[in-house]
């Protein structure tokens, strides 16, 4: 086993903001309590490659619906390691709960992102059964799991991150 990274929470200042930007405005004192019940992703077991991520409120997702979660929670890792995001493997199999990106990636100088590195994750309940999804706050609904890569040898790139979804292609919008 590499033991090359490790979770941390964002600032409170960080959350609230993106809290308030993704859900609305709310008291200080409802943000604080969310913020301060989220719990750092980690292995169900001893021999689990993912580690889950915890919903920081309850969260529910009728046939179609999408959310965007802001988990509050950032990934401190080696570099040449990339910490890739999935629908937890059981939500996906009984609501295909899924990732509106697919697979998340978060590369390792996203930690220092001008927005702390804050790991959002958007799902969408893509059932084509009719079932609403019910998650209690603390759920596990996604795993991320540690991958190394590698580059290739003629790679000369020297570009710095500051931003987050989109900031490493200048041509998105």
């Amino acid at each position: 086993m590499h033991r090359i990274a490790k979770f941390h929470k964002v600032s409170f200042e960080q959350f609230k903001g993106d809290w308030t930007d993704t859900f609305g405005d709310r008291a200080e004192e409802e943000i604080r309590a969310v913020y301060e019940g989220i719990r750092l992703p980690a292995r169900a077991t001893s021999g689990s490659a993912g580690y889950d991520f915890f919903t920081p409120e309850p969260v529910t997702l009728k046939p179609g619906e999408t959310v965007k979660i802001p988990t509050g929670i950032r990934a401190e890792m080696d570099p040449d390691w990339v910490l890739q995001v999935f629908p937890r493997s059981s939500l996906g199999f009984k609501f295909r709960l899924q990732l509106n990106n697919t697979v998340g990636i978060i590369d390792s100088d996203y930690f220092y992102s001008d927005n702390e590195g804050h790991i959002f994750i958007k799902v969408t309940n893509d059932t084509n059964e009719g079932k609403t999804v019910e998650l209690a706050a603390g759920a596990g609904f996604a795993q991320g799991i540690f991958i190394p890569y590698g580059i290739t040898l003629d790679d000369d790139c020297v570009s710095v991150r500051n931003g987050g979804f989109g900031s490493t292609d200048p041509g998105q919008a």
